[in-house]
Parts: C-alpha cells; sequence; structure tokens
C-alpha cells in the first residue's frame, strides 16, 4: 500500500511511533539520564555541601570573570542570591571583578551593579595596606576562587599569596576553592625564581612552570614561604588527573585576562610570555597573542631556523602580522607563529628559550628590554646572559637543571592529586 506523507501522517495520528525492530507495545526503557560531570571544582563541591565551611560568616570574595558555574554563571551572584551565605565584600585582581581592564590596570573601588556588593581593589596592595582593605570590608573569611594558567609569572597566583599574608595579618581565614591547571600538572618546568629577583611576577622560589593547581600552591606557601602561616582550608576538585588539559573538565573557558583567550593561549605562555622582555611583539594587539611572536625587520629565516632545531611538539610557521595596541601597533611586522600538534610532548619553556636563541641569531636588531625585565620573568640573569654568551637552547636549560630537581622535591609534598 502506498501513502503520501499526508496519508502516512493521519494512519498514524494518536499512535505512537515505535523505532524499527521494537515490537508494537512493548515499553522502551527510560532514556539514561544524562552522565555527571567527572570533574567537580571546589565551588561545586562547596555548593553541594550546602556551603557548610561558610556557616555563620561574613564572607569576601576574591576573584575575576573565572570565577563561574560549570553554566557560566559568576559564583559571586549565585552566592549573594543564596539565603544560606553572608556575603560582605568583593575583591578584585589585576584587571578587575569584571574584567574590564587591561595589563597593569584595574578597576578600582566601587559597587558592583549587578549585586550592589563593594568592591575593592587588591591590584598593587600587599602587606599591611592590603590587611587593613580586609580588616575594613567586615568579611570574616575570604574565599578565592580564580582561574590560574599554570606559569609562575601569571599574577593571579601572587595575588592568592598577597591575601594568604594579609589575612594572616588581619586574622581572617582563606578559604580556597580549587580549580584545574589548564596545561596539566604532571611536571614542573624552567627556571627556579632566585629571591633577589622577587617581583609581582614572582614573590618566591618556585619553578617557571610550576605543573600545580592553586590549591596545592596555597599548601605550598603555607608550609615552605610564610613566616607566619594563615588559617587555611582547601576544597579540592574531584575527578581531576594531573594529566589533563582544560578541553577534559568540561567547564567552560572564561579568559582569565584579555590576553588569554584560549586555552591554546595557555599551553604556550610560559614559554613565549619571555618576549615581554624583548623588543619584539609578543602578539598583544592581535587575536593569537603569545602565539605570534615578531617584530619589524624579521623574516622567514626565523622560522627556518626553528624548524631545523626539531622541537619536540610543535611547528613554526613563518608569519605576519599588525598588532592594534602594544609594541609595533598598526604597523606590519614579521616573525613566527607557534603550532603545537602534540601537547604531551611539548615543553613551552625550552620552546621559549629555543625562541629567544634563534631570534638573536637571526635578527641583528634583537634586544633585551633596556630594564632587564627578562631577569625578572625568568627569575635571573641565568637566561640572558647565558644567551648573550652564545649559549645554545640545551646548554641554557642545562643550567637551571639542578634548582628544578630541588623544586620538584619539595612540590611533589603538597600535590593532592593522582
Amino acid at each position: 500500500m502506498n501513502l503520501s506523507r499526508r496519508g502516512l501522517l493521519a494512519a498514524t495520528a494518536g499512535t505512537a511511533m515505535v523505532p524499527p525492530g521494537t515490537a508494537s507495545g512493548t515499553p522502551l526503557p527510560d532514556a539514561p539520564a544524562p552522565a555527571a560531570p567527572r570533574l567537580r571544582t571546589g565551588f561545586e563541591r562547596l555548593a553541594a555541601d550546602g556551603y557548610a565551611p561558610l556557616a555563620g560568616q561574613r564572607i569576601g570574595v576574591i576573584t575575576n570573570p573565572t570565577g563561574v558555574t560549570r553554566d557560566a554563571r559568576h559564583i559571586v551572584d549565585v552566592l549573594h542570591a543564596d539565603p544560606r551565605v553572608d556575603v560582605a565584600a568583593v575583591f578584585g585582581p589585576e584587571h578587575g571583578f569584571r574584567g574590564t581592564a587591561q595589563a597593569g590596570g584595574s578597576e578600582g573601588r566601587h559597587d558592583d551593579p549587578a549585586t550592589g556588593l563593594p568592591v575593592y581593589d587588591t591590584y598593587g596592595r600587599s602587606g599591611k595596606e592590603l590587611a587593613d582593605v580586609f580588616a575594613g570590608s567586615g568579611a570574616d573569611t575570604l574565599v578565592f576562587d580564580i582561574q590560574d594558567v599554570g606559569a609562575r609569572f601569571y599574577t593571579y597566583i601572587w595575588t592568592l599569596y598577597d591575601c594568604m599574608v594579609a589575612a594572616r595579618r588581619a586574622g581572617q581565614r582563606l578559604v580556597v576553592l580549587d580549580r584545574p591547571n589548564p596545561v596539566t600538572g604532571r611536571e614542573a618546568y624552567g627556571p627556579v625564581l632566585r629571591r633577589k629577583f622577587a617581583s609581582f611576577v614572582g614573590r618566591e622560589p618556585i619553578a617557571q612552570a610550576h605543573g600545580m593547581t592553586v590549591a596545592e600552591l596555597a599548601l605550598l606557601f603555607n608550609g615552605e614561604f610564610l613566616e607566619h602561616p594563615v588559617e587555611l582550608a582547601t576544597v579540592l576538585m574531584t575527578g581531576w588527573r594531573r594529566g589533563d588539559f582544560f578541553d577534559a573538565s568540561g567547564l567552560p573557558w572564561v579568559p582569565p585576562s584579555p590576553n588569554m583567550p584560549t586555552p591554546d593561549t595557555a599551553l604556550v605562555y610560559p614559554g613565549t610570555c619571555l618576549f615581554e622582555g624583548t623588543n619584539l611583539s609578543e602578539g598583544r594587539g592581535t587575536a593569537r597573542p603569545f602565539e605570534l611572536l615578531g617584530a619589524a625587520g624579521v623574516d622567514r629565516r626565523w622560522a627556518a631556523a626553528l624548524g631545523e632545531l626539531g622541537l619536540p611538539g610543535v611547528h613554526f610557521r613563518e608569519a605576519y602580522f599588525s598588532p592594534t595596541f602594544s609594541k609595533f601597533s598598526g604597523k606590519t611586522v614579521g616573525g613566527v607563529q607557534l603550532h603545537v600538534h602534540d601537547r604531551e610532548s611539548y615543553d613551552p619553556v625550552r620552546t621559549g628559550v629555543a625562541l629567544l636563541v634563534t631570534a638573536k641569531q637571526v635578527w641583528s636588531g634583537f634586544a633585551w628590554r633596556p630594564d632587564h625585565w627578562i631577569d625578572k620573568l625568568t627569575g635571573s640573569p641565568l637566561v640572558r646572559t647565558s644567551i648573550d654568551a652564545g649559549a645554545g637552547t640545551d646548554e641554557v636549560t642545562a643550567a637551571w637543571q639542578d634548582d628544578l630537581d630541588r623544586f620538584r622535591g619539595v612540590r611533589r609534598r603538597y600535590l593532592r592529586y593522582a
């Protein structure tokens, strides 16, 4: 019997459609419920516990736009709307609580339009000055929830450090809500900071790529570096494995700062951020910051020299770009773009050193920033002076190995995930 589409619809009206191969009238099993996410952040675990660790306390939240739930709501909005939690204040780091400021900027003291909560600026404050801000906020307990990217010179981990010191001075408790290290926590890489070169891009002697989560770092700071430890609680994740990259988390990626647009940026950043210490562009003002590097006068020889090194996990493409701000704004420059094709074998710090070595070899205009900012980024003059002396990549990276091995031994005591 042939039926038109209209006839078929009429014939089946009011009749349940049965999938092929299923006997008519046989009930189908219930569809399986969506699987619960394997990873649960510190905030998700705190919320699932009814915020019990915060009961009866006035809360100050140290966060930025990355403090979001799995469905992309900001935790401050969630906490403020929940009668079980008494939020007294919010504290914003570099770039601000809502993330409106560029590098080296913040949002200042204001009232948050969405919640009416007072927002205090922590950027550039430490010690007694920051302790006075905390004490004046009316908070009893401070809650830290910020997404890190895994590099020593990313300032949010030093905001954490400064907040720990200040909270101790103000007599406040600190609760750290953990989030994944987006570039894994498998191992630490790169030179270890020497205290003589401490700054806000590195307060204490940890490796350039530390391979830890913020909760693990808080435990390390408290156990190794703080003269007077703060009253510290950490709410760890469940379901995170040290070898996981960010895309395994199922979490939304919110740029932690304006020039960290994707997890791909975070992957290269521990090495290519070193170009902030040179006269080459690190790609700020482009759609691929820290993946594009270059300067006026650089040509195809740089990509060719890098290709000859056979660095694992990465290809280098000859590239030309015109930054819209920062170095070489509005000018077309030549350089390279990094294309990481094997994340497992890629070493961002060794790659960063190779980029510096070859840039100096192929471009006569290469120069360090006059203030030797590279020494702050790498934690000592070692990288700069070695490259100036003609050392190759292997020689430079071998020189920090003993310090790195010692740090790895200390780090191991504070790891909380397999």
